[in-house]
């Protein structure tokens, strides 16, 4: 089970406003570009040594209006003729800078090290690519958790809301990212395992 099995349900809530954005002319490659520079800019701000951490508590918000812009240009693209090839590499791209730069800025909060949150965008990364893979078997696009983006997004929203309003964090959550880490590694043995089932199947 995955936080993204309930897109479909969060799509339908989106759609009046999807369709507002279509009458007024913006593309699905806009709500992809625009979504991808606001992450990076916020993680760009999060990442300054003079930032408070109550800014960390920006994290969960944008999460959620990142889930939200990148469900409507999916349904852009689909419903509205905005499918572009462009658009696919677009939204695959913006998604992994977008990841990177929002997770970042943990790197500098007690007790996480930069060097499993590095390990966590690259495992990220990784699963990202692993599930774009199963296309090329004939399969289709992996999207399967146990963490996924969406998964991974909920866990990064909560850690933003947690240091915006802790004084610090506990020694134990040393151990949170390790614990992301082999989360992803799941889910990519996981998504390795399906597409080639699913391909098997269609062949």
């Amino acid at each position: 089970m995955s936080i993204y099995d309930l897109k479909p349900r969060f799509q339908n809530l989106l759609r009046p406003t999807v369709t507002a954005l279509h009458r007024y002319g913006v593309t699905a490659n806009q709500v992809t570009i625009a979504a991808c520079i606001c992450s990076v800019a916020l993680g760009a701000a999060l990442l300054q040594s003079a930032a408070p951490r109550i800014w960390f508590a920006a994290i969960p918000m944008w999460m959620f209006a990142r889930m939200a812009l990148n469900a409507a240009d999916g349904m852009l693209a689909r419903e509205f003729g905005h499918k572009s090839s462009l658009g696919a590499y677009l939204n695959e791209l913006g998604d992994v800078i977008a990841d990177a730069a929002l997770y970042l800025p943990f790197a500098h909060i007690a007790p996480f090290t930069p060097g499993w949150v590095g390990a966590v965008i690259f495992l990220a990364a990784l699963s990202e690519f692993t599930g774009l893979l199963g296309a090329t078997l004939g399969a289709s696009r992996r999207y399967d958790g146990p963490m996924g983006k969406s998964d991974r997004a909920f866990v990064f929203g909560a850690l933003g809301l947690w240091v915006a309003i802790a004084p610090s964090l506990p020694d134990a959550t040393v151990w949170l990212m390790p614990t992301l880490a082999l989360a992803i590694v799941a889910t990519i043995v996981k998504r390795v395992r399906g597409g080639l089932a699913e391909s098997a199947r269609r062949n």
